[in-house]
């Protein structure tokens, strides 16, 4: 087998390698890069731009941007929060029902009923929508929107939430625990939570569960002056359940 020669690869000039190289000869125009002091690139002729995409590095098309100003968001807007009723112009109706007190109660054209809001210098509110033909107001539209979330903040206070308080009993209660549970009952009832009865039977104890029926309806009938029942004895599991809810005063 032959051998190959040290030079494989083909033969190059004695100087390839050297740290000296960049300083040889070469042909005019061939890219060589020259070290020009204080850059650190190499020279281009006069006039022509970085050859990168986007002309980074070359001049701002349409000249430097003024100080101050922001550039034009791209991509696509955040939805518009949509109204809660059509006014002015975003009603679509050609006849509406005009109603109010500072107007005359009929059916008028859209046109008509635009003209008359401009007049005041309010705005035509599509209050039924569903209508035929729709029902509108004229009014002050952000007053309107105040006042019914004033009303909504105001109901939402006033709403209570329901409070469930339990009372457990054993198949076989005494007297004396049995009236102690009662009272505390009527003071739940009283304060407008309602009461969670139940009578919880352990092991063979179940086979007394008509005793805690009993228990139970008769735990309602005293009770039928303060409270209503709103669920009647129910067996699940282990328990046999009873719900009470406050009467109205």
């Amino acid at each position: 087998m032959d051998k190959k020669p040290s030079n494989f690869g083909g033969s190059r000039p004695s100087n390839y390698g050297n740290s000296q190289h960049s300083g040889g000869n070469r042909p005019a125009g061939s890219g060589q890069h020259s070290a020009t002091p204080g850059q650190g690139g190499y020279n281009r002729p006069a006039g022509q731009q970085s050859g990168r995409p986007g002309g980074f590095g070359g001049p701002r098309p349409g000249g430097p941007r003024p100080a101050g100003v922001r550039p034009p968001l791209t991509g696509p807007r955040p939805p518009r929060k949509e109204e809660p009723y059509n006014i002015n112009e975003r009603i679509r109706a050609k006849e509406v029902r005009l109603v109010g007190d500072n107007v005359e109660n009929g059916i008028v054209s859209i046109q008509q009923a635009m003209r008359l809001a401009d007049e005041l210098e309010l705005d035509l509110v599509e209050i039924s929508p569903t209508a035929e033909p729709p029902v509108c107001r004229i009014l002050d539209y952000s007053k309107f929107l105040y006042q019914q979330k004033k009303r909504q903040k105001e109901q939402k206070a006033k709403a209570t939430k329901v409070v469930v308080k339990e009372i457990r009993f054993g198949p076989q209660t005494d007297d004396h625990d049995y009236n102690f549970k009662l009272k505390h009952a009527q003071s739940f009832l009283q304060e407008g939570s309602k009461v969670k009865a139940y009578v919880f039977f352990k092991g063979r104890s179940i086979l007394f569960k008509e005793q805690g029926e009993v228990l139970l309806l008769r735990f309602a009938n005293d009770l039928e002056d303060l409270g209503k029942v709103e669920q009647m004895p129910v067996l699940e599991g282990k328990r046999m359940t009873i719900m009470l809810s406050p009467k109205k005063k």
